[in-house]
């Protein structure tokens, strides 16, 4: 299971940037920006980086609020399972642009579009959004799409790894 991270921009008026994935994992739903974890790679040192490369967003490491972590499991296929630091990110420069890989669109919380994007993204998401940390577990169906299970739990801080990826 490679660690991965999943990042959310939030601007001044509480908007949450998404972008539509275009190719890979996840096509055609709306998501965070992030990815797979590098050689040597702090957790997020990966979410500055992906960040970057899917819309042209630049930050620093120490603007990032670690806000949950999630386990997402996959029973058909294991391969796909990864577990993901989630960030969001208020202090940023720059004006998303669409890249190869991501669409990116802002939202107003109260259109966020659950309905295009991973099915457990609903529960966990406005847990976030209220300004609650998150850990938990989601397990896919083998479809890859259906929740079988979820466990999400409020933590009152979230405990990062400091390690790089080796």
């Amino acid at each position: 299971m490679r660690p991965t991270t999943l990042c959310f921009p939030v601007d001044t008026r509480g908007c949450l940037l998404l972008g539509k994935k275009k190719r890979g994992f996840g096509v055609s739903k709306w998501n965070g920006f992030g990815g797979k974890i590098e050689i040597g790679e702090t957790f997020r040192q990966c979410a500055i980086r992906e960040l970057d490369e899917e819309t042209g967003i630049v930050a620093l490491v120490d603007d990032l609020e670690a806000v949950g972590i999630l386990d997402f499991r996959f029973s058909a296929n294991p391969n796909l399972d990864h577990i993901s630091y989630i960030y969001f990110i208020r202090n940023y420069k720059g004006i998303p642009k669409e890249t190869e890989e991501m669409k990116p669109c802002w939202f107003p919380v109260q259109t966020i579009p659950y309905d295009e994007m991973w099915k457990g993204d609903k529960v966990w998401l406005p847990l976030l959004l209220n300004g609650h940390k998150i850990v938990g577990t989601i397990c896919f169906e083998p479809d890859n799409e259906t929740v079988q299970s979820i466990d999400i739990n409020k933590v009152p801080v979230i405990e990062e790894k400091k390690c790089k990826y080796v």
